[in-house]
């Protein structure tokens, strides 16, 4: 995720979109299109220069607002989803902290083991929650696995599931072991439950994309209107024609392209949520509630933001 300072580089910001495969998706669509524009008008200049084509402007201007009311739905639908995977990532942060918190006061105080193995199990569902929503758990990125955890984790479909179980069972442990009471138990419920209540809905906004059709059906849309619009306006504007329709396509499909970036949030695309930091703002905390020594964790380069 791009984090830059409001108000203060207002060209930085500009120069800095032309290093986004995004903005390099859009720059070769409108070249494209530039391309495709100055043919028609070499065209009507050189070889057909006493024909006027019968288009009105007009046509192409209700055109043009009823295809942004439909890319506003569509850059609201996306950035709802980027949305909604923040909220749910600050959710995680919380409920890890209050968990952690939770342990360093109920726990015995000469119990470091358990603590240790408790801070290890929230940082470690974490690491596994951000690769899951991606391309799976790595799990060469987990810190601090013991023997049966290296044994099982490769095993495990689901590891971030797998990983909230052993966080129940240490919980369960210290309570059969009295090192915990009943109302501590019920105080942990709701830290222990959100962890896949978070994991769930993070889930549905990865496996439930915006409906195939409406997706196409507004890509064919502003093709057709960018591939028509220069027979409307050649005829007024002649050879600016070409800078005028390569404008308004880069406003139309930069929308459009920048709506696909975020309605995955959970990637590595330039404005994704930066889940790994996230991860690991996380991990720090609770090593440090629970007193705990926290070890380097190996997040890639490209997980870190981009401050600007």
């Amino acid at each position: 995720m791009i984090i830059y300072s409001t108000n203060k580089h207002w060209l930085k910001d500009i120069t800095h979109l032309f290093r986004s495969w995004t903005m390099t998706r859009i720059i070769r669509a409108v070249l494209g299109i530039g391309v495709y524009t100055l043919a028609i008008c070499a065209v009507m200049a050189f070889l057909l220069p006493n024909v006027e084509l019968d288009f009105s402007a007009s046509i192409f201007s209700l055109l043009g607002i009823v295809l942004s009311i439909l890319l506003v739905f569509r850059t609201n639908t996306a950035y709802d989803r980027w949305w909604e995977g923040r909220q749910q990532w600050g959710a995680l942060v919380n409920h890890c902290r209050n968990m952690a918190i939770m342990a360093e006061a109920t726990f015995p105080r000469e119990d470091l083991a358990a603590k240790h193995r408790l801070a290890v199990l929230i940082s470690n569902y974490c690491i596994a929650l951000k690769e899951h929503l991606r391309s799976g758990t790595k799990i060469n990125e987990l810190m601090l696995m013991n023997d049966q955890d290296q044994a099982t984790y490769p095993n495990k479909e689901h590891i971030p599931v797998y990983i909230s179980t052993q966080i129940h069972h240490l919980i369960q442990h210290q309570y059969k072991e009295k090192r915990i009471t009943g109302e501590d138990i019920l105080n942990f419920k709701p830290h222990l439950q959100a962890l896949l209540d978070i994991a769930g809905a993070c889930e549905r906004i990865k496996k439930t994309p915006i409906p195939f059709s409406y997706n196409v059906y507004l890509k064919i849309f502003i093709s057709a209107y960018a591939m028509l619009l220069p027979f409307g306006l050649v005829n007024d504007l002649n050879f600016w024609t070409i800078p005028a329709v390569m404008f308004l396509f880069f406003a139309f499909i930069g929308v459009q392209l920048m709506a696909e970036e975020i309605e995955d949030p959970f990637g590595l695309d330039c404005n994704d949520l930066p889940t790994g930091t996230i991860a690991e703002t996380i991990s720090k905390n609770v090593f440090e509630i629970l007193d705990q020594k926290h070890p380097k964790m190996a997040v890639p380069e490209e997980e870190y933001a981009k401050v600007f």
